[in-house]
């Protein structure tokens, strides 16, 4: 263990024909069509986490949770939280704000139904809060979310706001206030590296990845999350003869070595949900 920071551990329940990079070539009104494999990988998370001992937010997707209650009712009673993806995996930023409100609601009452507990951390599908979905958070606030994790401070030519706020903060709408947990990231004249999550842990070698994730907890004495997909720790799906050669590379890029390199991580750093780490944080900082 190498930090006494509490640092976020998060899940976004999706399966591998969810993802935004093939939403051109498989049709959402198809998606019951392929083989689901996202029980026995979250539940291969789950095990996992239990081995660690260790709690993280799952943020599930509605249409998911529509269709398989008693996975979002096992992540539940195993003490981890429950957190919304939205429903159907779309892009904030190419829907309309009474298009975003619809979705977030259908997500919710799906999740709240199944796990029996309020929802109250939400995580945009790939990020999609950018400059141009900002109006987002005035309608998370609205509809009584406390806790959003959207909002990545890179470039990426499908999310980012580059420059934003790295650490975890108050973003304040007219509808109220929000927690912002960022992905992380590390900072460097001249370049800023994302680090810890997705395809960024499946891609960098692990010490660079542990080197990173260290300088956040040592040298800028803040907490740092980690993000990755049940699909990440699943060499054996079905491959998808779509989309671009980059976004495949995105997609299958060693596969088969994700959950070593969790597992490695859950030995040497200390995680827990969301809502913990902000509430660890927060005390923190508090004035005695």
């Amino acid at each position: 263990m190498t930090s006494l920071l509490l640092n976020a551990l998060t899940v976004d329940v999706e399966d591998y024909y969810h993802v935004s990079a093939f939403e051109q070539s498989v049709d959402r009104d198809c998606w019951d069509q392929y083989a689901s494999r996202v029980v026995g990988n979250t539940q291969r998370l789950l095990e996992l986490f239990a081995r660690h001992k260790v709690h993280a937010t799952f943020f599930v997707l509605g249409w998911v949770a529509e269709r398989e209650p008693s996975l979002v009712r096992e992540i539940h009673a195993a003490g981890h939280e429950i957190g919304s993806h939205g429903y159907w995996h779309r892009l904030i930023y190419r829907q309309s704000p009474d298009e975003f409100r619809t979705d977030l609601r259908r997500a919710r009452a799906a999740l709240e139904d199944a796990a029996g507990a309020p929802v109250v951390a939400y995580r945009a599908p790939s990020f999609s809060i950018t400059r141009q979905s900002q109006w987002a958070l005035e309608i998370l606030a609205e509809e009584g979310f406390q806790i959003d994790s959207s909002i990545f401070p890179i470039h990426h030519d499908r999310y980012g706001i580059p420059g934003a706020n790295p650490r975890i903060h108050q973003i304040h709408t007219p509808a109220g206030s929000l927690w912002e947990f960022p992905p992380s990231v590390v900072r460097f004249p001249g370049m800023t590296l994302p680090i810890g999550g997705g395809g960024y842990l499946r891609l960098y070698p692990f010490w660079v990845t542990c080197r990173g994730l260290q300088r956040i907890n040592h040298r800028q004495q803040t907490p740092f999350l980690v993000y990755l997909h049940p699909w990440e720790i699943d060499p054996d799906q079905p491959r998808m003869a779509v989309a671009s050669r980059l976004s495949r590379f995105r997609h299958y890029v060693n596969l088969g070595r994700t959950e070593s390199k969790l597992d490695a991580l859950l030995s040497r750093f200390q995680f827990g949900p969301l809502g913990e780490a902000i509430a660890a944080e927060q005390g923190r900082h508090a004035v005695v």
